[in-house]
């Protein structure tokens, strides 16, 4: 049996931390550029970042965002609008200060997405080059503060899935082991 991926966007998760962010659109597959510590770029769907020792979004592994979005160390609070436009409130001012913003990624064919483990993607000669650009724009999917995409799996379906595999499995096992009662009958009395 073969673990299969694939690019169904699942459902929407409230979380409430700030740095969870998922790329959301009806029709297209969104990710977020990543910077790796050789220079290259790679993609990620994962939306669950978090401030490095020196203020920047970062992946789970360390991986910074692309482009670098640096978090002032006094920010009382962070904001990240549906535009991917990152805010921070700072001690004695009234208004936000807009800190930089936050691009998406897609790909004619993501799924010709090379992976590279960590939920990382790099480009492939079949996924075709990275179109990348602010969100809600050209196609692109919106950002959704405080919450993350959720598993696609429809757990009901995946059982009745394997409940016929399985029935299926025993029907063949009971058909090969009838023909070789068969067989060995013929044999005994040839």
């Amino acid at each position: 049996m073969r673990l299969r991926e694939d690019d169904i966007i699942g459902r929407n998760l409230i979380t409430r931390r700030p740095y969870k962010i998922p790329a959301y659109a009806r029709m297209t597959i969104c990710f977020f550029p990543i910077l790796l510590p050789d220079g290259s770029p790679a993609y990620t769907r994962d939306g669950s970042f978090m401030v490095s020792d020196q203020g920047q979004l970062v992946t789970a592994s360390g991986y910074a965002l692309q482009p670098g979005i640096t978090l002032p160390a006094d920010a009382q609070s962070v904001t990240i609008g549906i535009d991917g436009v990152v805010s921070a409130q700072l001690p004695g001012q009234a208004a936000p200060t807009g800190i930089g913003s936050i691009q998406l990624a897609n790909f004619v064919n993501p799924t010709g997405l090379q992976p590279i483990g960590e939920n990382l993607y790099v480009e492939s000669a079949a996924s075709g080059a990275a179109q990348e650009g602010n969100p809600g724009q050209t196609g692109l999917g919106r950002l959704r503060q405080g919450s993350l995409e959720g598993s696609n799996v429809n757990i009901v379906e995946e059982m009745v899935s394997m409940i016929e595999t399985q029935r299926a499995y025993e029907m063949n096992s009971k058909l090969i082991a009838t023909a070789d009662g068969m067989l060995q009958y013929l044999n005994n009395n040839t």
